[in-house]
């Protein structure tokens, strides 16, 4: 028996003709930040759509919380979810909303009436506090920076006390200093909330900063697993190509 959140078993999913992940296997461990690295279009983004079941996959099982995710109906699908925070690369956040609004989004989606009236306000309020961005309260998404809005949408994604975390690209197309910022926001939040991560990132000082482990994803294979340090002094010539 397993104590992995996340348990991938020999999955794989085609486009046609295009074998995006074969036989890949993984697992996340609770508690641990766990980077997904490989080349643009390696099938990373693909993998964690596959977690949440947004994807199908053609063959291999996936368990979350020790839940076979195709077996769930949607109700229950829906209900594991909630306790799935999910990072857009893109942020997702309403422009035609307040942050307080785009805050509250999930809230009202996911807690009753009773609840939301009670512990809403305190609960925006936290998030805000967490990513160091209460001043925010009553702007609109396009009065921020690129960088709040990331914050922003990761106070978001915490408002629900999420148990894993799965990062798309969270620093890509932020600056050096603000890149910095968001990679020590995923170890706070990591050490705050004890949430096991799945961060899908390109960006090498990210992974550095915030993973416990990283999986090399190489022609649709799990290709290395390991820490960060021993990769970098890898020779093989597969993984040195990512450092240089």
């Amino acid at each position: 028996m397993t104590d992995a959140i996340i348990e991938v078993r020999e999955i794989n999913k085609s486009f046609g003709e295009n074998h995006v992940l074969r036989d890949f296997s993984m697992d996340v461990n609770p508690g641990e930040n766990l980077a997904i690295l490989g080349k643009s279009g390696s099938g990373k983004s693909v993998l964690i759509k596959c977690i949440i079941n947004l994807m199908k996959v053609d063959e291999g099982s996936i368990k979350v919380f020790g839940e076979d995710i195709s077996a769930l109906d949607q109700e229950l699908l829906d209900r594991m979810r909630a306790r799935i925070g999910f990072l857009f690369q893109s942020n997702a956040l309403y422009d035609s909303m307040t942050v307080r609004e785009n805050l509250e989004f999930p809230l009202r989606r996911h807690w009753g009436k009773e609840q939301r009236k009670k512990g809403a306000e305190q609960a925006v309020m936290e998030a805000l506090e967490d990513v160091a961005l209460s001043h925010t309260i009553d702007m609109m998404p396009a009065e921020l920076s690129g960088g709040m809005r990331k914050r922003i949408a990761l106070a978001r994604t915490l408002i629900l006390r999420p148990k894993i975390i799965l990062y798309d690209e969270p620093t890509t197309g932020l600056d050096p200093v603000t890149a910095r910022e968001i990679s020590n926001l995923i170890i706070k939040v990591q050490k705050k909330y004890s949430a096991s991560s799945v961060i899908i990132s390109h960006d090498m000082n990210c992974i550095r900063l915030t993973a416990n482990r990283v999986i090399m994803l190489i022609d649709g294979k799990c290709y290395a697993n390991n820490t960060f340090g021993e990769l970098l002094n890898s020779t093989d010539p597969k993984i040195q190509e990512f450092f240089e």
